[in-house]
């Protein structure tokens, strides 16, 4: 690879079309954001999926909702169902171009139909309001940028391919299908839209991720007449949830966090019902499955309680994205191509995990933290800093440029992957 550090006249002309977008990329944010797309509000994904198909019709792409296949969700009877989310959103662009990519993102958020509906002006350059960071927001940069490409001289040179998801949030359970179809049909980087970190770093390392529900059965019983007839499956999950705690640093990088106990009722009956629901996180396959293992040696000390029965539900759903040759490569390329905006960019591991980890399981190199810089996310006081729709835009903008002309060798960064 050539030198980075330096823009040439075409990456100040993209920056140029960019700056000149930038309300564009913030009031269709804002917008976006108005429509509440909780991960469990179907009628909420359904609403904006469309609109957002639209937006991504600016581009020289064929784009389909593709409806997404049920996935298993355990309620709070312990009853295993089936849920249906949204529709992914397919864009295909020039799949015999040289340079083929493989790019995205999600547009559902944390936050359940009902809360953390209001957007406002901090006052100092910065919005709050839901999924302005994660990840309207990052979606909007990417059309961005993909438009200001496609308008200049080397749209001929690279093709892509989006998976725009209504479930990473949850997991990507209905749509990892897609992320790894689209990944392996020629992807040689991957590129996606999470915010980077309030300070501007990016993520590097990300551990793996799995989500557990553990249903226990217990027996009911009058908890003043007979109490001793009755089984608690709340005790027998309180008893679970201490050993599970327990973990944390048992083995180095290795997280546990129990998210919620359900189950119980009336003070005076003996519960016979609880689900518990959990997440772990794991540097690397090892870890994951020393993980996996000690939940299911907790789960069989649970079950062996007198009168408690039950059933396992999860697992590890992304696998680790360590650092590796290409990884590095492709973290260097894109600090060096932030030098020429005036960026200082630096990678850090985070246990946080996202569709880049589906992306490099499927064996395609990828930056994940590509989308708009803000803070707080996942909480009501989760905002964005409205300059870095162009910053941002402007970065992904100038690694496509290197992409096209070959400043940045695509075919020898994925080669190190094998």
């Amino acid at each position: 690879m050539t030198d980075l550090t330096q823009k040439t006249s075409e990456d100040e002309a993209i920056c140029e079309r960019i700056a000149d977008a930038e309300e564009r990329m913030q009031s269709r944010t804002l917008d976006w954001a108005k429509i509440n797309t909780g991960s469990w509000n179907r009628a909420g994904l359904d609403q904006l999926a469309p609109k957002l198909a639209d937006a991504f019709s600016a581009l020289d792409a064929s784009i389909k909702l593709d409806p997404s296949q049920p996935f298993e969700k355990v309620n709070a009877k312990g009853e295993a169902e089936d849920f249906e989310t949204g529709p992914i959103i397919r864009v295909t662009s020039r799949p015999e171009a040289p340079v083929q990519i493989v790019m995205s993102g999600h547009y559902d958020t944390v936050f359940p139909d009902g809360t953390f509906t209001e957007i406002t002006d901090l006052g100092d350059g910065r919005m709050n309001g839901p999924g302005l960071a994660d990840m309207k927001g990052g979606l909007s940069v990417m059309l961005g940028a993909l438009e200001a490409f496609e308008a200049g001289p080397f749209k001929e040179k690279i093709g892509y391919q989006i998976v725009v998801s209504p479930d990473e949030e949850i997991g990507n359970f209905a749509s990892s299908p897609a992320l790894k179809q689209a990944a392996q049909s020629g992807a040689m980087i991957g590129m996606t839209y999470e915010p980077c970190m309030e300070t501007g770093a990016m993520s590097g390392g990300r551990k793996g991720s799995a989500v557990f529900d553990v249903v226990l059965h217990g027996r009911s019983a009058h908890a003043g007449r007979a109490k001793e007839d009755g089984r608690s499956a709340l005790e027998a999950a309180a008893h679970m949830v201490v050993d599970l705690e327990a973990l944390n640093n048992r083995r180095e990088g290795v997280s546990f966090n129990v998210g919620a106990i359900e189950g119980g009722g009336a003070v005076n009956i003996v519960p016979d019902l609880a689900v518990v629901r959990f997440g772990a996180r794991a540097p690397d396959a090892d870890a994951a499955q020393w993980a996996t293992w000690e939940v299911e040696r907790i789960f069989r000390e649970a079950k062996a309680r007198d009168g408690i029965s039950g059933h396992l539900h999860g697992g590890f759903y992304r696998p680790p994205k360590p650092r590796n040759e290409a990884q590095q490569a492709i973290f260097s390329a894109v600090a060096d191509t932030g030098k020429a905006l005036g960026l200082d960019l630096e990678f850090v591991d985070t246990g946080g995990v996202c569709e880049g980890n589906n992306i490099f399981a499927a064996g395609v190199p990828n930056v994940d933290t590509l989308g708009v810089m803000g803070g707080r996310i996942h909480s009501n006081e989760e905002y964005v800093v409205m300059s870095s729709f162009v910053e941002r835009a402007c970065l992904s903008g100038l690694l496509l440029n290197r992409l096209a002309d070959g400043r940045m060798d695509a075919k020898k960064i994925k080669a190190l992957m094998e």
